[in-house]
């Protein structure tokens, strides 16, 4: 199953070309949460109403999804994290464009740790990449994200699926520049997720992900998930040995050689798996004040 947000806060089921409004299962779902639920209800519910989002989509009119503005398709989730120097072709790269200077954070995932984005940072595909300094290096990576689907902490690897709701495609948008790497990289829409979720069931093997990255005709990544430092499995299991994950929290899992700058006027675009559908963002001039 394909869940996306689009408009005002509503819920989609994506089957083909066409969005399927199931708010109204939504709506009921939040009304039952608990006051003092940690993240997202609707994805917490997945597994119980599963079922009845797809007998919903089915008798719900659809319109095309090219006509809706997408919403990141994750509503409510507490963290957003993110997994440096995860691709070993990616760890030279940044070895070779630093001249031989050594690395503040060196090329160790283990060393280097999960990194926390601002939450504010991320957009859906109805918003844009806005490059807010455009006198530095801008830069895109591509990414797999994980998308959290129950709350849990010291996660081992052979249980770290069962925690997985599902899949979507997004970018770590990074500035250049010496300031920490968290605040560069927490730019507004600085990182873009999407177009939907796709449900853990409809990936077939996690650790056999392929995905590429173009701006505007050029490819410039083009890499699959079996060549993670950290697997996926591994990444569940050592984040949740530093956090609670809860419904909803977002994990970007690394970006492989390839990463180049952007300016405004371009379009970048990130595709996996047909079920991913494709991440689409334009690039464009910050304005002051909007």
């Amino acid at each position: 199953m394909k869940l996306c947000r689009f408009g005002q806060d509503r819920l989609g089921v994506v089957i083909g070309d066409m969005v399927h409004d199931v708010t109204s299962a939504q709506d009921e779902i939040r009304a039952k949460a608990p006051y003092d639920m940690r993240g997202d209800a609707v994805i917490a519910a997945l597994p119980e109403w599963r079922e009845r989002l797809e007998t919903l989509a089915k008798s719900a009119p659809g319109v095309p999804l090219a006509s809706v503005p997408l919403l990141p398709p994750v509503a409510r989730w507490t963290k957003t994290m993110a997994a440096p120097t995860n691709y070993r072709d990616h760890i030279a790269e940044m070895e070779a464009n630093r001249a031989g200077a050594p690395s503040k954070m060196g090329p160790d995932i283990g060393k280097a740790g999960i990194f926390l984005k601002a939450n504010s940072s991320v957009v859906g595909m109805n918003e844009t990449i806005d490059i807010r300094f455009p006198d530095r290096r801008n830069d895109h990576e591509a990414e797999i994200v994980i998308v959290i689907g129950k709350k849990g902490t010291d996660i081992t690897q052979e249980k770290a699926l069962d925690y997985v709701a599902g899949y979507a495609l997004g970018l770590d948008m990074t500035v250049r520049g010496p300031e920490d790497r968290s605040f560069r990289k927490s730019v507004d829409g600085y990182t873009p997720l999407g177009p939907w979720i796709v449900t853990a069931d409809e990936i077939p093997n996690v650790d056999d992900i392929p995905f590429t990255l173009h701006v505007n005709d050029e490819k410039r990544q083009d890499s699959n998930s079996q060549h993670m430092v950290y697997s996926i499995r591994r990444l569940i299991e050592f984040a949740s040995s530093f956090y609670t994950l809860y419904p909803g929290d977002l994990l970007y899992t690394g970006t492989p050689k390839g990463v180049g700058p952007v300016q405004p006027g371009d379009v970048v675009r990130v595709n996996s798996l047909p079920q991913f559908g494709e991440l689409r963002m334009n690039v464009r001039a910050h304005k002051i004040g909007g």
